[in-house]
């Protein structure tokens, strides 16, 4: 399915950031940030603009070569990474900050992932993560067709046990993001962040 996707002339989801990222963005410290389910790079390139060292992950080849092709057009670096997220391995303290931008899998993944995600972080380290709620089947803006594939700001407080929640919330908001996202929608937001150490 991705690869069909991402294999059109256009980017999918746009060019631009995603708005929470941005809006968080200066919360991530500096170090590595890897960014889960990337797609076709759009808050990798922005996040490497500002300066860090991004991976960017994802299932789709196509998807990552249209990646690379956007970081090379704005002139930085990104390192990319084709895989399932069911074997993607996190390596345990290994990122200052980790990117979940409309991130949605099957929940036995999603918690497993979540779980890594954790251990991922170093101390310090902060995770950005906004997803579509089951209350977004009633905009039919965007995002998945099925409620288990997406997620509650209850959920993600359980999957994500052992990160603070410096932002915790589930809100309604305009998404204007390429050809999918269109409208309003309904998301959570999170920005957790894994306790320094000492």
């Amino acid at each position: 399915m991705w690869n069909e996707r991402y294999a059109e002339d256009d980017y999918a989801y746009g060019t631009a950031p995603n708005d929470f990222l941005v809006e968080q963005a200066d919360r991530l410290p500096q170090g590595p940030v890897l960014c889960l389910a990337e797609g076709e790079g759009r808050n990798a390139v922005w996040l490497a603009a500002r300066g860090h060292a991004v991976t960017a992950m994802d299932a789709s080849v196509v998807g990552l070569e249209k990646a690379s092709r956007l970081a090379a057009e704005r002139g930085v670096r990104i390192v990319t990474c084709c895989s399932d997220l069911a074997q993607f391995e996190i390596q345990p303290n290994a990122w200052s900050g980790i990117v979940s931008i409309f991130a949605h899998v099957p929940p036995d993944l999603r918690r497993a992932v979540h779980r890594r995600v954790v251990e991922g972080l170093r101390p310090g380290g902060a995770l950005i993560l906004e997803a579509y709620t089951p209350e977004q089947l009633r905009f039919g803006t965007g995002g998945p067709p099925v409620a288990e594939l997406t997620m509650s700001l209850a959920t993600l407080q359980v999957e994500l046990a052992g990160l603070v929640f410096e932002v915790a919330r589930e809100c309604e908001r305009e998404v204007f993001e390429g050809r999918y996202h269109q409208g309003r929608g309904h998301v959570v937001q999170i920005l957790g962040r894994k306790p320094a150490e000492g």
